[in-house]
């Protein structure tokens, strides 16, 4: 018998999360360079990943444009400048569309019309993401999974499900393999909004989404749950609370402070602290970014800045159903 003996070395999985970029440009190409740079082999982006809003560009002939960003009227007039312009508008996570006072003022007067555009630009920006994900992660054994949030119109999400991928993959409704051992299961949805957005679902409907999912994995103390509404309660939903009744919504105000609440969900706490998973990702709310423990479940939410181009992020190394280790990123 040996005086000595060896601890089998555990497999450890690098994993990098990212959520909430909202169509950034630059903050979805730090994401894609995140895989190298953090040495990870997995990718997770966690919903919302498509825009706010689409800027019209007013063509005013002779080579001038114009343009009201963040309620300024500004003015253009090479096409440097112009192009200073789109990369800002791409930068925000905004869609641009040129067009010339004609079209401009018809479809001030057609909401559908605005509607199908936006979609439009949405699922061209998404499909130039697919291709520099292909592109970029070609042999590199970097996987990317991807699913929508709330704010990701159903029409848009279709173009992550392109077949024959090699590097990207949607991952929400599947029970996705991370290795021998673990898995990842998501849900984009979230609970109502003040703002109507397009994937949000009553409380209880998330919880029916939630344990559908659940009920389709074998080992749930090596689950990875990718959820993009956070707990309630958590520290992960703390934000301020806000006046559906008014448009736009206002915070709330008490002796002169803002009133925080958690605006998470209680049936993503309930599942967290029934199943017990490994891990718990989320996103959702931007600014709530921090760590929490429910129960033996890590639970993360890396908070966004991506209107500034800021990637936040966290890389996370896990093994036997173990989370062995994270660092919150920022850059």
């Amino acid at each position: 018998m040996p005086l000595f003996s060896r601890k089998p070395r555990k497999n450890l999985v690098r994993f990098f999360f990212a959520t909430d970029i909202h169509g950034s440009e630059r903050t979805f190409r730090k994401f894609v360079n995140a895989g190298k740079f953090y040495d990870v082999s997995v990718l997770v982006m966690g919903g919302d990943i498509t825009g706010k809003l689409l800027i019209p560009i007013i063509e005013e002939g002779s080579g001038h444009y114009r343009a009201t960003l963040q309620d300024r009227i500004e003015h253009f007039e090479t096409e440097a400048e112009l192009q200073h312009l789109l990369d800002r508008i791409g930068t925000l996570g905004f869609y641009a569309h040129i067009m010339e006072e004609d079209e401009f003022k018809v479809m001030q007067g057609d909401r559908a019309a605005v509607d199908a555009l936006f979609r439009d630009l949405a699922r061209q920006r998404l499909e130039v993401w697919v291709d520099l994900v292909e592109t970029r992660l070609a042999g590199t054994g970097i996987k990317c999974y991807v699913t929508g949030g709330n704010d990701d119109d159903p029409d848009v999400l279709e173009v992550i499900r392109r077949e024959g991928t090699q590097s990207l993959f949607n991952c929400e409704g599947q029970v996705v393999h991370l290795d021998d051992g673990h898995t990842m299961i998501s849900v984009g949805y979230s609970t109502p909004t003040p703002w109507k957005t397009p994937r949000e679902v009553s409380d209880e409907e998330l919880g029916i989404k939630i344990e559908d999912m659940v009920a389709q994995v074998q080992d749930l103390g090596r689950c990875i749950f990718n959820f993009h509404d956070p707990p309630v309660d958590s520290t992960l939903d703390t934000c301020p609370m806000l006046d559906w009744n008014t448009d736009p919504p206002q915070q709330i105000s008490k002796a002169g402070q803002v009133v925080l609440h958690g605006a998470g969900s209680t049936s993503v706490r309930c599942a967290i602290e029934t199943h017990q998973p490994m891990l718990s990702l989320h996103g959702h709310i931007h600014e709530s970014r921090g760590v929490a423990t429910i129960g033996r479940t890590v639970c993360i939410n890396p908070g966004s800045e991506y209107g500034e181009g800021v990637l936040r992020g966290c890389v996370l190394t896990f093994a036997d159903g173990n989370v062995e280790g994270y660092q919150m990123t920022r850059g």
